[in-house]
């Protein structure tokens, strides 16, 4: 029944990715209403690079600290100029109403001389219904 729920939630959720090489991640904000403990998110993060990159997405609160969401896949490669779907479960926690962030973290190779992370975060507010 639970798994059901976040469906419910996920299908909820209508947030379409918006073709953009300036943007690691799309959408940037979005606000979601779910009659469930938890709301559902799909986020799209990009490679607007030649290379392939590795990609990490965490989810954080308001003060940027860690939130234990399900995120699926957290970590994967993208292939160059390719974005892909990321599924981000964030539980309310026993609140009606949750903002957190969602990040994308390029993470660079061990062999690059650049060893830079970049990361984009965009805002995303959860209402609970009854």
């Amino acid at each position: 029944m639970r798994t059901i729920g976040y469906l419910a939630a996920a299908l909820a959720v209508v947030l379409s990715p918006i073709s953009a090489t300036s943007q690691s991640m799309t959408p940037m904000r979005g606000e979601v209403r779910s009659f469930t403990d938890a709301f559902a998110v799909r986020v799209f993060p990009g490679n607007p690079y030649d290379q392939r990159i590795r990609v990490e997405v965490h989810v954080y609160d308001q003060d940027f600290q860690p939130v234990d969401a399900k995120i699926t896949p957290s970590a994967f490669l993208l292939a160059g100029q390719a974005s892909r779907p990321v599924l981000v479960v964030v539980p309310f926690d026993g609140a009606n109403e949750r903002k957190v962030r969602i990040c994308t973290e390029s993470i660079p190779f061990p062999s690059e001389q650049t060893q830079i992370r970049a990361q984009i975060c965009g805002k995303f507010f959860g209402h609970r219904r009854s």
